[in-house]
């Protein structure tokens, strides 16, 4: 089985016992990576739930394999991708998501429906 990538928006639905999280198998998730910058997102979302700063950091972390650094040659795809996604409302983290996907050549699981509208040359999978 190949590498995947997971958006903030699939760990929180994993963390949340969201319905679709079911999806990411634990086979699935034995091969989830994610982006430092996503990553990022999931702590803010989780510390402003009142969740302490180093437990939110624990449970974020929980479902993936490996966190991806942010890298330059991720930074200049990110800052190409915004007039591809901008009608669509995606946010730094979002490209970010999209951007190591698609230098990796992976699939992204996401549990924001608009980005099945991407044509930005990257598996975008659902998980609701």
């Amino acid at each position: 089985m190949n590498e995947f990538i997971l958006d903030s928006s699939a760990i929180l639905a994993i963390l949340d016992r969201e319905p679709g999280a079911e999806k990411l198998s634990l086979e699935i998730l034995s091969h989830a990576v994610i982006s430092a910058v996503n990553l990022a997102e999931v702590q803010t979302v989780l510390v402003n739930r009142g969740i302490p700063p180093d437990d939110a950091w624990i449970d974020a972390c929980s479902p993936v394999r490996e966190v991806i650094a942010f890298s330059r040659e991720q930074a200049k795809l990110v800052g190409s991708l915004v007039n591809q996604t901008r009608l669509l409302g995606l946010s730094l983290g979002d490209r970010a998501c999209l951007a190591l996907g698609i230098l990796r050549g992976v699939p992204v699981y996401t549990a924001d429906r608009v980005w099945k509208k991407l044509k930005v040359g990257v598996d975008v999978r659902l998980l609701r």
